[in-house]
């Protein structure tokens, strides 16, 4: 086996303002980059970020990063982009992602007039924060004013009881929504089941993980999964789960764990792959103040992906020897 140089270089990146959900509040991302150098001069990268609150537990970072590293080298030696290198199709350029805002009732109407003039036709909002009747206020009055074609994704984070999902999502009737996630503080599928027969958009399943079992591809209770491919610790299992979604006629949405720049592409990749028309949620590089690296720009609504072999990610703090690092040998 070819001789593999490995450093583990450690970061913490502020975020420009703190990151909201139910289950409470990020103000910066701490991880480390896993830099694999191969002894042809080759180099494959990988991001380490655990974040219990998203259900991304130190085990399952590290072997993600030390599996994106892996590919990342492969599809660089390879000479193609990692997508073309998962999917075996011609490479893509750019993927439909979401805009981020916070929690609903803080969020002006101009806000999403921004977001609709810079292309983005999907704009995700954080609920179950607020109390539910201000909540369902704000739905109200921002659902009956938004630009044509602009539609409100919501995120729950598994804020409500049964009677409280209910009644947003019936308050959600004859408003644009692209969808709900995680309704239920205690996921059931059986009452998925029958709320989403009463919604008109899908509910999805985000960081339930335990409801994927055998019963739950077999009778969806939901019409959407969302695959933070961190939380699995893998890029391939994520290629399976989103196939074996695919096939029971689940949407795939691909979303971040708030990884810095590197596992920010790698997740990218990941969406092209296994769900190129899809509105991903991955328009997360603008939260931070600083990054790992040049983060892949959002051009009409879609992240541009570098024209590169592998992820394209290039370190910026790491290459300028900023980010101390601890070297290992492989063999």
């Amino acid at each position: 086996m070819t001789s593999v140089a490995a450093d583990w270089l450690p970061y913490a990146l502020p975020l420009r303002q703190p990151w909201r959900t139910s289950r409470g509040m990020v103000d910066r991302r701490q991880g480390q980059l896993l830099r694999l150098q191969a002894a042809d001069g080759l180099v494959g990268w990988g991001d380490c970020a655990p974040l219990p609150e998203f259900g991304i537990d130190p085990a399952a970072a590290t072997a993600f990063a030390e599996e994106c590293a892996q590919l990342d080298l492969s599809a660089r030696r390879a000479a193609l982009p990692l997508n073309a290198w998962l999917s075996g199709e011609a490479p893509v350029d750019s993927v439909a992602v979401n805009a981020n805002f916070g929690p609903i009732s803080e969020i002006a109407a101009s806000r999403l007039a921004e977001a609709a003039a810079k292309g983005f036709y999907v704009v995700k909002l954080k609920v179950g924060v607020a109390p539910l009747a201000d909540e369902i206020a704000a739905l109200r009055a921002l659902g009956s004013g938004l630009p044509a074609g602009l539609k409100l994704r919501l995120d729950a984070n598994r804020a409500w009881s049964p009677a409280a999902a209910a009644a947003f999502v019936a308050a959600c009737a004859g408003l644009p929504i692209d969808g709900l996630e995680e309704p239920l503080a205690e996921p059931d599928c059986d009452f998925l089941q029958k709320l989403q027969s009463t919604a008109a958009f899908p509910l999805a399943i985000d960081e339930s993980v335990h409801l994927l079992d055998a019963h739950f591809f077999r009778h969806p209770p939901v019409r959407r999964l969302v695959i933070k491919p961190a939380r699995h610790g893998s890029l391939l299992a994520s290629v399976e789960l989103a196939l074996r979604a695919r096939a029971s006629g689940l949407e795939i949405v691909v979303t971040s764990g708030l990884e810095s720049c590197c596992g920010l592409l790698a997740s990218a990749h990941l969406a092209t792959a296994v769900a190129p028309d899809a509105v991903h949620g991955l328009a997360t590089a603008e939260l931070f103040a600083a990054d790992t690296g040049r983060p892949p720009a959002i051009v009409g609504g879609r992240l541009q992906l570098p024209a590169a072999a592998g992820t394209g990610f290039v370190p910026v703090a790491p290459g300028a020897g900023n980010i101390p690092g601890n070297r290992c040998q492989q063999h």
